[in-house]
């Protein structure tokens, strides 16, 4: 079996896979199909619990192409020969889809709780299968555009990393050594931190002499690994996006706003009482999502030209069998044909449109969503290849796309509450169709330098995005059940009835005594003087007999009996509900998006990329400090081996890096599922006085920079010499 060298440069004109596009081996297989979709459901249920917890999530890719050659290697037996380098590649691509669609699904579908609906399993399954399909499907066309042609200029971070866990796992020797060697300090390192909770995993420091200023950094490996591997310019332009927020934005705020007597809209607390991460939340992430839009539109619009070539070499696909389609191409240029695409982009309008009593959607909703849906999958496609997937701002364009939408209900004079369950199910289409996007490029990404078949992963990430889709709802309800308390401490008050109300019994420790069926009211800010916003279940009268206090965005956490409960704030869901409320209420507070939006367009004419910048300034400046980092030791291992920035895929340390990214990862999702079950806090009692201390947390990751710095400096230096 003939096997090319390694990943080719960068910088090298003609690319050339690591699988030869002559060389047949086997690839789609059930077993790689079979393995990639359960752990695709897998990570996709702790990467539901993590965006519920946290309100993020961490690319899945490279996690799950190390678990793809270890459980291969170890069922040789069983199958009878070793799997190749291109069925392992399957199963990464299959199982990715699962985190993708997760994110999608806890940034948007728990705003349903809040907006006075009920979390329903065929709704979210529906969103979360009609999103996780058009987000590949609108990527099918642009794989040429961003991964072929921009081969050498978009780095495709996690992918570029996952194609290097694949084909050092093919290959053994020392670069493997150096991959799963970062692979155990990064887990290890991020384990004790999110389970052991040895050290703080985001050390912070108010600065005194600079009031509203913060210096913070998540001190995550996996973000260490991401800046090493975009390099120096794209990590420095991000952090400069978060400096901004972090040192310039927030302390502004603070010092026109502290003498004001009453709150500031959006803000509900005087600006003088506020802290740096409530003024955030409260105003600069209105900018930053301002920012995000504005740089995703004209990101898009300078790659109209790749994109317009991209379609048309699909419709000569469509017309005659031209290269890259199934005919004469070679086979590591044949894609699903542009039919495909425009039969499922017409399916899944129809799917909307006969699903109207579920979404309450009109043609014009569906027609944003197949519009959106492509913009925005082009800009995640397109950001994820120049920051990677973890810092995509996915929730900044589901921001956008709430915004856009709520601004053409509001238009048309769209604004009942049917209204606004149609606005969220646009917004939840389109963000899993961009996360899923963004996903898709990575793994393409992926299979471009270890040589797989297009075709082939398409319609692998399509069997996972379908198994996932139909695991994510299920997990989602069973979250927020688990959560959910019964509690009869409520007002003695009759609530109006429609006579429409749904019935339903009481859970909780009070099913196993009341077994009557009640009326469900959902009661919104302000309806009822005395009553809390909330839902409520009542007898046929109207009156109040319990309160039903969700488990996702719910406010008690205890049973009326002591029993704990686990609870979910679902930060991002939170800001959906508000976009959706302040728009078609009239509320939005527009000159914090339009300040977002001169941001994106003074950076674009100064001729600096305004989307990493956008990032920065919407992501907290503790997300882009260790990204920095990791550009800033990439700065120094270039100098001192006298090489271009980013010259090599294949050196050290982007070697060593892609090692931290999936041992992070997989350790942070260990640590969220053992969680669920174990106290594993052993820190704050085997070290009182040092857990806690940001101080001492700024040790281990010191040594973390010092051993990524001495792999990509002396042993690249040594290799070079030699």
């Amino acid at each position: 079996m003939a096997h090319a060298p390694s990943a080719p440069s960068n910088r090298a004109p003609e690319h050339q896979p690591y699988i030869p596009a002559e060389t047949v081996l086997p690839e789609l297989t059930w077993p790689a199909v079979l393995v990639g979709a359960l752990l695709g459901i897998i990570f996709g249920a702790s990467s539901l619990y993590l965006v519920l917890k946290v309100g993020m999530t961490v690319s899945a890719s490279i996690p799950i192409a190390v678990l793809a050659i270890t459980l291969f290697r170890l069922a040789t037996p069983l199958l009878g020969r070793r799997a190749t380098i291109l069925e392992n590649n399957i199963v990464q691509t299959t199982g990715s889809a699962g985190e993708s669609i997760a994110f999608g699904v806890g940034v948007t579908m728990p705003a349903l709780l809040i907006l006075g609906f009920d979390l329903d399993y065929l709704r979210v399954t529906l969103v979360a299968v009609l999103g996780g399909l058009l987000g590949i499907l609108m990527m099918i066309p642009l794989r040429r555009a961003f991964i072929v042609k921009q081969h050498g200029r978009l780095a495709y971070p996690e992918g570029t990393a996952c194609a290097e866990v694949l084909i050092v796992g093919e290959k053994g020797g020392t670069s493997a050594a150096t991959v799963f060697g970062g692979f155990g300090l990064g887990f290890v390192y991020w384990f004790c931190a999110t389970g052991l909770r040895l050290f703080k995993e985001i050390p912070e420091r108010a600065l005194g002499w600079f009031p509203g200023a913060t210096l913070a950094a998540e001190i995550a490996p996996h973000l260490l690994g991401v800046g090493y591997i975009i390099g120096t310019r794209i990590s420095c332009i991000m952090v400069g996006g978060g400096m901004l927020a972090a040192w310039v934005l927030t302390p502004a705020i603070l010092f026109f706003g502290s003498g004001l007597d009453t709150p500031l809209y959006p803000g509900t607390a005087l600006i003088r009482d506020m802290g740096p991460g409530e003024i955030r939340n409260s105003y600069v992430l209105y900018i930053g999502a301002g920012a995000v839009a504005a740089g995703g539109i004209l990101s898009m619009f300078q790659s109209l030209p790749l994109i317009a070539a991209s379609l048309r070499s699909g419709l000569r696909d469509l017309a005659g069998g031209q290269p890259g389609g199934r005919g004469g191409a070679a086979r590591t240029e044949r894609d699903l044909s542009l039919g495909v695409v425009l039969l499922g982009s017409l399916a899944i309008v129809a799917v909307v449109l006969l699903a109207r009593p579920i979404f309450h959607m009109n043609f014009v909703g569906a027609v944003c969503i197949v519009v959106f849906g492509f913009l925005f999958v082009t800009v995640s496609s397109r950001l994820t290849g120049e920051i990677g997937s973890s810092s995509n701002p996915i929730s900044g364009m589901t921001v956008a796309t709430l915004l856009l939408t709520t601004l053409i209900f509001l238009s048309l004079s769209w604004t009942t509450d049917l209204h606004k369950l149609a606005a969220l199910s646009v917004a939840g289409i389109v963000c899993i169709a961009a996360s899923n996007g963004g996903t898709t490029s990575q793994d393409l990404k992926t299979g471009f330098l270890v040589g797989g078949t297009p075709r082939a992963m398409q319609l692998a990430i399509l069997v996972g995005a379908w198994t996932s889709a139909l695991v994510i709802g299920a997990t989602l309800l069973v979250l927020n059940n688990g959560g959910t308390v019964y509690s009869k401490n409520v007002p003695d008050t009759v609530l109006p009835l429609t006579g429409r109300e749904k019935q339903q019994r009481v859970g909780g420790p009070y099913a196993a005594v009341d077994s009557n069926s009640y009326r469900v009211v959902h009661v919104k800010v302000g309806d009822v003087p005395g009553v809390e916003p909330g839902k409520y279940l009542t007898d046929d009268g109207g009156r109040i007999h319990y309160l039903v206090d969700p488990g996702v965005n719910g406010r008690l956490a205890k049973q009326d009996d002591g029993t704990p409960v686990q609870k979910y704030d679902a930060p991002k869901a939170a800001l959906m509900s508000f976009i959706i409320d302040g728009i078609l209420s009239r509320k939005m507070p527009w000159t914090l998006v339009l300040i977002g939006v001169a941001i994106a367009v003074v950076l674009e004419l100064a001729g600096i990329p305004s989307l990493p910048f956008a990032v920065g300034v919407y992501l907290p400046l503790s997300a882009s400090t260790p990204i920095f980092v990791g550009g800033l030791v990439r700065w120094i291992v270039d100098k001192g081996l006298r090489r271009g920035a980013g010259a090599e895929d294949t050196s050290p340390g982007v070697l060593f890096s892609s090692g931290l990214i999936a041992g992070g990862t997989i350790a942070g999702i260990t640590a969220a599922v053992l969680g669920l079950w174990y106290n594993l806090a052993v820190g704050p009692r085997w070290l009182p006085d040092l857990a806690e201390q940001d101080s001492f947390a700024l040790v281990p990751f010191g040594l973390l920079v010092a051993v990524l710095l001495l792999v990509g400096g002396e042993i690249g230096r040594r290799r070079a010499t030699d």
